[in-house]
């Protein structure tokens, strides 16, 4: 499926869930600090690996950083 992830066609897999998103933009492991809509709706952290994207949908993944 192609999907809208940060602002760029991406392809996942069938079935690929918000997790998977994740992983795609390069989070690996920690998520702390890391927040996820999908179609302009925030998605809780505990349903990451529960809810299922689907063909054409947006998704945006953001990381707060610690600077000044």
């Amino acid at each position: 499926m192609i999907v809208e992830l940060n602002g760029q066609a991406e392809q996942l897999p069938d079935g690929a869930t918000v997790a998977d998103a994740v992983k795609a933009v390069g989070v690996n492991g920690e998520t702390r600090g890391v927040a996820v809509a999908v179609d302009g709706q925030v998605v809780r952290r505990a349903d990451w690996v529960n809810t299922r994207l689907a063909d054409r949908q947006a998704i945006e993944v953001v990381r707060a950083v610690q600077g000044g």
